[in-house]
């Protein structure tokens, strides 16, 4: 029998951990009680109370769970129904998605790469309150389309750069004199568990040179005469105060394979002709989740794509060290 619908989208009855919880949880399709835990009550013990809440909203046909295909005990990932949605965009908070996670979905295999971008965004979420850093629960977005390509008839990766989570974090530093120095950092994240050829992760990187250089023009009968339009710029500085930092991050096999992926890849980027007049302009590097989740972005985990594979952080700087050397 199907639940009844407990509440109307513009209700506002819920709970303060529910409305903490429904953003999260429709922004990032699906997560643990666990992984709520870490992001909304850090200094919990266990995850008893959440799991309590989330039945709560599961009465109120708010939420959803679907097991966790590789659990042996039937842990749960839960998602926001088409009435959550409703009253998460109702009220305004986040911008509407086209996207929404169905039943079918949050039971698909694409459980454990959703489940990856949402630890990547817990590492730097973890990290930025030891550092008194910020970066929240809402501070990645998975699957934000670029457009890369003008014209409707082309599809999927050749009109659109699509990255596995775009991702906010502000980076708080000394500058003397008693000042600190903040800086608004963007990554373009992507998630590779081993499951994809380091060929085709490698061709990743051209749709980000291609974002980097892509000017919108006007459509064919449209706007001014070519010659005229030497004002337009790249599309990215709409969104963007400065092009994102691309990070690869790595997970899904043993730490020597993963690094063995990341040689492979600096090979192939260095070797494509098409990759190298680009690589001034792409601040790439990859690194792998564990290191990730253990050390933080701010720790010299990071090996860049192009040039000198000196570890560095995710700001791809060198470390302190490194530069003292």
């Amino acid at each position: 029998m199907p639940r009844p619908r407990f509440m109307d989208p513009t209700d506002r009855g819920l709970s303060t951990f529910g409305q903490e919880a429904l953003p999260a949880l429709y922004r990032h399709r699906l997560l643990t009680a666990g992984q709520l835990t870490q992001l909304l009550r850090p200094a919990a013990t266990s995850t008893r109370y959440i799991r309590r809440q989330l039945e709560v909203m599961y009465d109120r046909g708010l939420v959803d769970a679907s097991v966790r295909r590789t659990s042996r005990a039937g842990e749960l990932l839960w998602y926001t129904t088409p009435l959550g949605c409703e009253v998460v965009e109702t009220g305004g908070e986040l911008a509407a998605r086209a996207y929404r996670m169905t039943s079918e979905a949050a039971a698909s295999q694409l459980q454990e790469h959703t489940l990856a971008v949402n630890e990547l965004g817990l590492a730097f979420v973890r990290h930025a309150r030891l550092l008194e850093d910020e970066c929240g629960p809402l501070d990645w977005d998975p699957e934000v389309a670029h457009r890369v390509r003008d014209g409707d008839s082309r599809l999927g990766d050749e009109a659109f750069l699509v990255p596995d989570a775009v991702l906010q974090y502000v980076h708080t530093s000394p500058a003397g004199d008693g000042q600190q120095q903040r800086m608004l950092l963007t990554f373009f994240c992507e998630i590779d568990r081993a499951t994809m050829s380091i060929a085709r992760l490698a061709a990743k990187l051209h749709a980000y040179v291609r974002y980097a250089r892509y000017v919108p023009q006007p459509a064919p009968g449209r706007g001014r005469p070519k010659a005229a339009t030497g004002y337009r710029r790249e599309a990215w500085r709409a969104r963007y105060p400065a092009f994102p930092r691309i990070l690869l991050v790595l997970d899904g096999a043993s730490p020597a394979q993963l690094a063995r992926r990341t040689d492979d890849l600096r090979a192939l980027a260095a070797a494509d002709t098409r990759l190298q007049p680009a690589a001034a302009d792409l601040r790439a590097g990859v690194t792998t989740l564990d290191q990730l989740r253990r050390h933080g972005p701010l720790a010299p985990i990071v090996t860049p794509v192009f040039g000198d594979p000196t570890p560095v952080d995710a700001l791809l700087r060198p470390s302190p060290a490194a530069s003292a050397a």
